[in-house]
């Protein structure tokens, strides 16, 4: 799709204020030195930023034989975003203030059975409520609701339109959280979120070429091509984990044989450690969480079943991530998501040793391979700053044309 004037204003509205969050204080000589962009656009955007009060004048730093320079920060009170992260087992919910920090979280889990989407919807609201109270938040300060659902979304009608671990089909999922959340809703799934909240935040900033691959339940890559995010021509790209990596493999929930997923996700790696030993103590039926932390904590005490099972799963993985590597060429590969946070160096040294057995020599010696630096959920960050993008590309209609109808309730991401 081809990028207008106002997506490429949208864009760079979105690199100054990362770097002013990545940065604060800073001067408008800095940012455009950092971005790229010329003083001139850096002035404006700046000042369509102060106008919004999501920045603020801080003062000023003397230069070398000129004017002092004026310094802006991020306006970390001026406004409240919420990020939540529908995981197939349960849905996490963190409440952040303008520079990203988090004021609140809160839990509600998902038992097996209970993924009806009127049932998702009560726990999501009932969340959302909880941060909200939990951060003594004004409703008016709160600029919007990011909602990340795994599987495939429409995000502009707001329609989860496919997800295989729940065989939800064409679910109006923006449609029944309006009737219990007043804020403005932003749709998307986590392949993008994550890629967003390291984008914002994490490995991917300042870096043209990303591949975020998040390792949770399900399996995706989120894709960051150019300085922006890659969404397919459906907002279908990242589908990693269901392009095939066994032959007559494994059966995957989307109806293919030997899927990424299959061999990587959570249930995967329990299907590994099953094959390894049907009988053994840090095997959780049906639990996964349980399953991967009593994985991780025996990894932690060098016991042999457990390193056999990180490594034959990063076997897979690398074998994976090294078709992304050759295929894409970036310059950062982001392990992502809880299950990668929960195996964390001990993954990510057989995952590094893997993909250099099987990624070219010319792509892989371009290419990081780290876990994610960032220090909360990346899905609720990620699904956050979606409606922190949302906010920012609602102001730059606002100023740049007459509006002619008010603004609805629910709003779907806008381009990244």
């Amino acid at each position: 799709m081809k990028r207008t004037s106002r997506d490429i204003r949208t864009a760079n509205r979105y690199e100054v204020l990362r770097q002013i969050i990545a940065e604060s204080p800073t001067s408008r000589q800095e940012l455009a030195a950092a971005t790229g962009l010329s003083l001139a656009t850096v002035a404006t955007l700046v000042g369509e930023l102060l106008d919004l009060r999501v920045i603020t004048e801080v003062g000023f730093e003397d230069s070398a034989g000129g004017r002092p320079r004026g310094l802006v920060a991020v306006n970390a009170s001026g406004g409240a975003l919420i990020g939540v992260d529908i995981a197939e087992t349960y849905v996490h919910v963190e409440l952040f203030d303008l520079a990203l920090n988090v004021l609140a979280r809160a839990d509600e889990d998902m038992r097996p059975g209970e993924s009806r989407p009127e049932q998702v919807v009560g726990h999501v609201a009932a969340a959302v409520g909880s941060v909200v109270a939990q951060a003594g938040i004004e409703a008016a300060r709160v600029l919007g609701v990011g909602v990340s659902v795994p599987g495939q979304v429409d995000r502009d009608t707001g329609v989860a339109e496919y997800a295989p671990n729940w065989d939800w089909h064409d679910v109006p999922l923006l449609g029944l959280l309006a009737g219990h959340i007043a804020y403005p809703l932003y749709l998307d799934n986590p392949l993008r979120a994550c890629a967003v909240a390291e984008l914002w935040c994490g490995a991917a900033r300042g870096r043209g070429d990303a591949v975020v691959v998040n390792l949770g339940t399900g399996v995706g890559a989120g894709l960051a091509l150019g300085g922006g995010l890659h969404r397919g021509v459906s907002n279908s790209a990242g589908e990693w984990g269901h392009t095939t990596l066994v032959l007559d493999g494994r059966l995957c929930h989307c109806g293919n044989h030997g899927c990424v997923e299959t061999y990587v996700g959570a249930p995967g790696i329990m299907q590994n450690l099953r094959e390894l030993d049907p009988r053994s103590v840090l095997l959780h039926p049906g639990d996964q969480t349980a399953t991967i932390d009593a994985l991780a904590r025996a990894v932690a005490q060098d016991d042999p079943i457990a390193l056999k099972v990180v490594r034959d799963t990063a076997r897979y993985l690398g074998a994976g991530i090294s078709d992304l590597i050759n295929l894409l060429n970036p310059e950062v590969v982001v392990l992502s998501s809880w299950v990668a946070s929960r195996l964390g160096e001990p993954l990510l040294g057989e995952v590094r040793r893997a993909v250099a057995r099987h990624a070219l020599g010319r792509p892989l010696a371009a290419t990081e391979i780290v876990l994610s630096p960032i220090p909360t959920d990346p899905v609720s960050l990620g699904a956050a700053t979606f409606a922190l993008e949302g906010a920012l590309q609602s102001v730059g209609q606002r100023t740049g044309t007459k509006r002619t109808t008010a603004p609805a309730r629910s709003r779907t991401a806008p381009p990244s």
